[in-house]
């Protein structure tokens, strides 16, 4: 089974912040990271949404996005930050 990998835009920063944030707390390095504009998300260009401008996690040969994506990436960082998992029991507006 494959890490997990968080694809995010390169060019966004508030997104490369968030990327900081999470690599900080992923003390087991659970997470692999790339840029939706780099060489890995062109090998997974099959998965990846045309029309994604932000986080997207892509986890063993699925998509989540949104508020899915960080509910899962919550999820596999230590307490108190895994309780973020919450938000994916949100309905969607």
């Amino acid at each position: 089974m494959q890490s997990p990998i968080i694809f995010f835009d390169g060019y966004c920063n508030l997104c490369n912040s968030s990327v900081s944030w999470i690599f900080k707390r992923d003390k087991h390095h659970r997470f692999y990271f790339a840029s939706l504009q780099g060489e890995t998300a062109k090998k997974y260009s099959y998965l990846i949404p045309s029309d994604i401008d932000s986080v997207l996690l892509i986890e063993n040969g699925k998509y989540y996005s949104h508020f899915k994506a960080i509910g899962k990436i919550c999820s596999k960082l230590p307490f108190p930050w895994n309780m973020g998992s919450i938000i994916t029991i949100l309905p969607k507006f």
